[in-house]
């Protein structure tokens, strides 16, 4: 067997583990849980870090538990926090419990245990939980965790609601444990008080010996989080997010952080990274080579390769003056991430450019749109138009409805021709 924590250390994927002996216990299959608790309806990028560790546990040959948090979801993890999170009711944690298992469940593969934690919580009393569980935790401990000070040194302070979430966690350790013979739990940095909280109580009730490790957070070059852009999160879920702004995203990240995700977020060999990050520095090096190289590997992983395929012929398709070869179903994808307009297709046919530049509302005026024509700035279906006089012909719609139109190459809208009755209907 591979040793996982020499992987994860080579990429720099390693924070800090609980005891060195792990290492070499590691030589051996064990089982080791990640846990997500359940505060929005999907994952997004920040989230592909521990979805890859577990994967790469699974990959050194170690059986991988995911839990949703459907029950610690409810309390809410003061970690890294400045502020208490606002309590969800129990309708949105199903919901939102459904829709992370659902995008675990479309990355992770194999053999993989996936648990809830509201399966054992909704059958422990209060006055039970406190008896049996709340008396191993010394509150001098507990006020020592990072996380918990610096609330408890901030104006908003800390609710006991948050306060007893290590509890929670703690406890989830101990049950895993017992039922499943789970021995490591893996977080990130910021869970360490967490994951500690969980071997100190595994030991006090059944005098095991169990195990954490942590790895860093995602964070950008700037010290910002991944997983945001300027339209939003960098959701997991194709329902959320299409393929193609999933990896647009990662097109577009700086050199400055493309080497650091594809050794957290891709299975791509260190050597391979290393040929990279050196090509980097050449003077013939081609900009974005890498941030490609990255994109379809995590686009492929988490979305599949027809997924990678149907984005790169968008992405083609976006390319006003590109060479590509236009489709129904590239276009379709498209229409998902930029502007629509629906018109009768009689209307279209014939229309001048001008006028539907216009119509469209790409340009304000016909005189504005006669002076993008003569500028270059016009293309249909990528192909530059800069005749005054050009109209719509029948054969430049693709599939018999669609028509690409770009007015610079940012200004991009899909334009489908319809029949009436689809209008009226509409």
């Amino acid at each position: 067997m591979e040793n996982v924590i020499e992987i994860l250390k080579e990429r720099s994927f390693f924070d800090a583990m609980t005891s060195e002996e792990l290492e070499t216990l590691l030589q051996n299959p064990m089982k080791v849980y990640c846990g997500f608790d359940p505060t929005s309806d999907g994952l997004h990028l920040g989230n592909m870090v521990p979805i890859m560790a577990l994967a790469w546990f699974q990959k050194c040959g170690h059986t991988p538990v995911a839990l949703v948090g459907g029950a610690t979801g409810m309390i809410g993890d003061p970690s890294g926090k400045a502020n208490e999170r606002s309590l969800l009711d129990e309708q949105t944690i199903r919901n939102n419990s459904a829709g992370i298992e659902k995008d675990l469940r479309q990355i992770l593969k194999g053999d993989i245990v996936f648990v809830n934690n509201v399966d054992w919580f909704k059958e422990i009393s209060m006055i039970a939980f406190l008896r049996d569980v709340g008396k191993y935790f010394r509150i001098g401990t507990m006020m020592a965790k990072d996380s918990v000070r610096a609330r408890l040194n901030s104006s908003e302070g800390m609710s006991f609601t948050e306060f007893s979430y290590q509890l929670l966690q703690g406890y989830d350790f101990q049950h895993l444990h017992k039922e499943l013979g789970v021995s490591i739990q893996i977080g990130g940095s910021d869970q360490w008080g967490n994951i500690t909280a969980g071997i100190d109580l595994v030991r006090k009730l059944s005098g095991s010996q169990v195990y954490g490790m942590t790895f860093p957070l995602l964070l950008r070059s700037d010290g910002q989080k991944f997983g945001k852009s300027e339209k939003g999160s960098i959701w997991l879920s194709k329902d959320k997010l299409s393929p193609y702004e999933f990896y647009q995203y990662l097109v577009r990240v700086p050199d400055a952080d493309v080497l650091m995700l594809m050794r957290y977020l891709t299975f791509m060999d260190m050597d391979e990274i290393r040929k990279i990050e050196s090509s980097m520095k050449n003077a013939d090096y081609v900009p974005n080579t890498a941030q490609k190289r990255l994109a379809e590997e995590v686009t492929t992983l988490v979305h599949g390769k027809d997924a990678l395929e149907l984005a790169l012929k968008v992405t083609a398709a976006a390319a006003p003056g590109m060479e590509a070869v236009l489709d129904a179903s590239a276009l379709a994808a498209l229409g998902k991430d930029i502007p629509n307009h629906e018109m009768p297709k009689e209307a279209l046919i014939g229309a001048s450019v001008v006028s539907l530049l216009v119509t469209i509302g790409l340009k304000d005026s016909n005189s504005e749109a006669r002076k993008l024509l003569r500028n270059g700035g016009v293309y249909i279906n990528n192909k530059r138009i800069d005749d005054e006089r050009a109209s719509i012909e029948l054969a430049q719609l693709i599939d018999n409805q669609f028509l690409l139109i770009a007015a610079g190459k940012k200004n991009k809208m899909l334009v489908r021709g319809v029949d009436k009755n689809h209008l009226l209907e509409n």
